[in-house]
């Protein structure tokens, strides 16, 4: 005589989709989010490869005003771009809650949050003067287009949307890029190098519009963080580093632009 299932075993099942389900997950949230970035940003190169003049004589504009002469209109593009594109990042959560995690499971919660601040500052500490130089050795050398940070209207909410939006690429960025791809990987059978890998591939690619330094400089930036990510266990150390390197070079562009040398501007 079969013993009848019990009441939670639908629910168990519920809880473990397929590897069919999950692969096809993994590639629509890359689709909505960093995936299609990465091939934008392959466009982007295209077209300034094959534009005359070299690359570092071309800019590439991360922060731009969405309606000129227009600061209150300008400022709910801005904030309207700002949580749309947080959207894959709740959709990643109802995946995970799916299977009875949530986004804790990824280490992006609040349990240790000085831990979490204390690794992360000294992670942009890091990397941010190495960043730094990179960029600038592969502007000289001519792989690299000159990166605007910014471009906004000196308005009252200038500082607290490049705060914002830096934010946002690291919840992003972190949340999906690591956490979450690392997991489908892990669960679709890749090996820890290869899922290293694929990671590494990926935030290089969306930020190939920059050029081949932006390229490079990411995805070793990528490799750092996956090796990161596996030793603590936890996003949140990642996105504070994130965050704070790209509040850097936000507001840090917008303070000295025009007023020190070695700070190229278009």
């Amino acid at each position: 005589m079969q013993a009848e299932a019990g009441p939670g075993a639908d629910s168990l099942t519920e809880r473990r989709p397929s590897r069919t389900t999950l692969r096809n997950e993994t590639l629509l949230v890359l689709a909505l989010s960093l995936g299609a970035s990465g091939v934008s940003a392959l466009i982007s190169f295209v077209g300034s490869v094959t534009e005359p003049g070299g690359l570092k004589d071309q800019a590439a504009t991360l922060n731009a005003s969405a309606a000129p002469g227009r600061p209150w209109l300008d400022l709910a593009w801005q904030l309207f771009g700002i949580t749309t594109s947080l959207v894959p990042v709740a959709l990643v959560a109802h995946f995970l809650l799916r299977e009875g995690a949530g986004l804790r499971v990824l280490g992006f919660d609040r349990t240790r949050p000085w831990s979490d601040l204390g690794r992360g500052a000294a992670v942009a500490a890091v990397i941010g003067s190495s960043g730094i130089a990179f960029y600038l050795a592969a502007r000289g050398l001519g792989f690299n287009l000159t990166v605007v940070p910014e471009a906004l209207p000196e308005v009252w909410w200038k500082f607290p949307v490049l705060i914002l939006s830096a934010l946002e690429n690291s919840v992003l960025e972190e949340v999906i890029v690591v956490g979450y791809l690392l997991r489908r990987l892990d669960q679709l059978g890749w090996t820890p190098g290869a899922a290293m890998a694929g990671s590494a591939v990926l935030r290089g690619s969306y930020h190939l519009y920059q050029g081949i330094g932006g390229f490079i400089g990411n995805m070793v930036m990528g490799v750092v963080f996956v090796y990161l990510y596996r030793r603590w266990g936890r996003v949140g150390p990642l996105v504070v580093a994130h965050t704070l390197l790209d509040i850097g070079a936000f507001v840090g562009y917008a303070l000295l632009a025009g007023k020190v040398d070695w700070l190229p501007t278009a």
